[in-house]
């Protein structure tokens, strides 16, 4: 698949919630460069070669190894949708300069990648739209972005890597409404975050780096299942209880 767009060197502004975005693009970046990795991303490299950031200030902890073992299993879960439904819609919310469509598409999938403005106008110095391939700039909050995936009648494969513990409860709960409202049956990924975690982020070894705080936090993923009564969770996992096709993946170090 084309790697993208390359754009001389460019500094990013972004407001502080976005920015996060750059811990996990570096996290893959790291780990595509090494011997042995869990995933290549040439497209990572790439971007962060082209962005003036100061991405050493995420070296040296466990975070970045992190966010690339929550995007190989995210990457697991869009894979399984797709062999299931190869003509199916995968939805990434708050899309960052995440490359899953470089890693799992299938040739046939629709995919559109929303996050905010800032983000988009960014992304759109390495990316560019497609037929099957489509960028959104809106906020999850706001349900007008929802008409551009509906049009396309489904299945649906919703993606919410890193967004959401960084919103208040009441918008968690917000987009959860939309989504189930406007995607009825659709299967929704999402990452949640521990109470231990939100009170310690302050000496983080990423979070501490950047001005963005972790507002969520969400000790039970079953929880959501309260409040969406009729929804079902399927799956959880933590690093260390990985799926079995998941772990074995990864490299023997």
């Amino acid at each position: 698949m084309a790697a993208p767009q390359r754009k001389p060197a460019r500094s990013v502004r972004l407001g502080a919630i976005q920015e996060t975005l750059l811990i996990p693009l570096y996290g893959r970046a790291v780990e595509s460069r090494k011997p042995e990795a869990m995933l290549r991303d040439q497209a990572a490299e790439q971007m962060v070669a082209a962005i003036d950031y100061d991405f050493a200030r995420f070296d040296g902890g466990p975070s970045l190894i992190g966010t690339v073992l929550r995007t190989h299993l995210f990457d697991h879960w869009v894979r399984a949708f797709l062999t299931e439904h190869p003509d199916g819609t995968v939805v990434e919310i708050g899309t960052g300069l995440n490359t899953r469509y470089e890693r799992v598409d299938n040739g046939r999938a629709h995919w559109f990648e929303l996050d905010l403005p800032d983000v988009i106008e960014l992304r759109r110095t390495f990316f560019a739209d497609t037929s099957r391939r489509r960028m959104l700039a809106a906020s999850v909050l706001d349900g007008g972005w929802t008409a551009a995936p509906l049009a396309t009648g489904g299945p649906y494969f919703l993606a919410a890597e890193a967004v959401l513990a960084y919103l208040p409860e009441k918008d968690v709960r917000h987009a959860i409404d939309l989504l189930a409202e406007r995607f009825p049956e659709a299967l929704l990924a999402l990452d949640t975050t521990g109470p231990g975690m939100v009170e310690t982020q302050d000496s983080h070894d990423a979070l501490s780096k950047v001005q963005a705080r972790l507002r969520w936090n969400c000790p039970d993923p079953r929880l959501l299942e309260d409040w969406r009564p009729g929804s079902r969770l399927l799956a959880s996992h933590t690093f260390t209880t990985l799926p079995t096709q998941v772990h074995d993946r990864l490299p023997a170090e």
